[in-house]
């Protein structure tokens, strides 16, 4: 089986047109199963390669280009794509990803594996959650080729690596200062994503389809399973977090059959009806909690408090339900409307 996926040029991100890459012809010696050939490079069965997805240097390409890590297993298999730092300030991600392509033998694998371990790369090199457009690239997927830096982009990611792939782990951190307890977000309604996500093994499960434009939601709309990781803070590398992302990918790749590694055993704690505490009106100041990400809470219990520094006055953030705690606000100087707690409620589990 032979993999074909279209590439942009340089001119294309320099708002020319668009082409697909010339493609590589197979050898006759070449098995069935055969190179992958992604943008520039053709990628041989049991070869790992590393290499820019532009592969050429423009003033505007050093903002747009990102990296490829790519696997081509020795056997047929799945195409699982793994992708992070779609936000350039969450680093975390970028490790987990790096971590678990360097773990991976090509000449044991089954299938391919595509790592895109810094999708907005200036924003990771600068600590930048969005685009040089000052754009939040995770809203414009599938992408436009006739867009902003952000939507290229996007088209480029999606039309030339995602839509070629069979399954999706897309790697993230909590956002704006929260942090978030590890935890696997997909749309539980679908039944292949739903396995995908608690084979993942993390424990909790968050349920939702994704905003329009994300990659995931984008990505499960075109027929790929797709999960999200989220775990941690931005800004930061957290080694148990990196650690249990990495099992996660792995776990993955077992319950795939792309590898045969002795994987976790999955896990299925769901967690329905999330929804966020905010600073009410009026209520701004020192936020200082007292609870703590994985807290199981109950309604009416006080979480946190926010001292108005010139009145003194001081709000008590209280739950509204029984919950977990699935993300928190670390403590900082917070306004109206500021999201302070992600607290979700436990689904009934199964019998198994």
């Amino acid at each position: 089986m032979r993999i074909r996926i279209s590439s942009l040029a340089v001119a294309a991100l320099c708002f020319a047109t668009l082409g697909p890459a010339r493609p590589i012809e197979a050898r006759a010696d070449e098995p069935a199963w055969g190179p992958l050939e992604l943008a520039h490079e053709r990628v041989a069965p049991g070869e790992r390669k590393k290499f820019t997805y532009l592969g050429e240097r423009s003033f505007e390409g050093g903002f747009v280009d990102f990296v490829v890590f790519a696997a081509q297993g020795r056997k047929p298999g799945p195409r699982l794509c793994v992708t992070s730092a779609i936000h350039g300030d969450e680093i975390n991600s970028v490790e987990i990803a790096r971590r678990a392509f360097a773990s991976v033998d090509a000449e044991q694998l089954a299938g391919t594996l595509i790592v895109l371990p810094a999708i907005n790369t200036s924003g990771f090199r600068s600590g930048n959650r969005y685009m040089p457009d000052r754009r939040d690239l995770n809203r414009f997927f599938p992408g436009n080729r006739n867009g902003s830096i952000a939507a290229l982009v996007a088209y480029a990611v999606f039309e030339g690596v995602i839509r070629g792939c069979t399954h999706l782990v897309d790697l993230h951190t909590g956002s704006m200062a929260r942090s978030n307890s590890p935890q696997i977000r997909v749309d539980v309604a679908d039944p292949q994503a739903l396995e995908l996500a608690r084979h993942f093994s993390v424990g909790i499960i968050v349920e939702g389809a994704g905003p329009s434009g994300s990659l995931r939601r984008e990505a499960m709309k075109a027929g790929i399973k797709a999960i999200i990781y989220e775990a941690g803070p931005p800004n930061i590398f957290l080694e148990p977090e990196i650690a249990r992302g990495v099992e996660g990918v792995q776990n993955v790749m077992n319950y795939l059959g792309m590898t045969h590694t002795r994987p976790s055993p999955p896990e299925g704690k769901i967690l329905t009806h999330s929804r966020w505490l905010r600073v009410p009106p009026g209520g701004g100041g020192i936020f200082l909690p007292t609870a703590k990400l994985g807290d199981a809470v109950h309604a009416g219990q006080t979480l946190a408090t926010v001292t108005d520094p010139v009145t003194d006055r001081v709000t008590e953030i209280a739950a509204e339900a029984d919950g977990v705690i699935v993300g928190i606000a670390l403590p900082q100087v917070v306004l109206s409307g500021y999201g302070l707690f992600h607290v979700g409620e436990l689904a009934d589990q199964p019998e198994e």
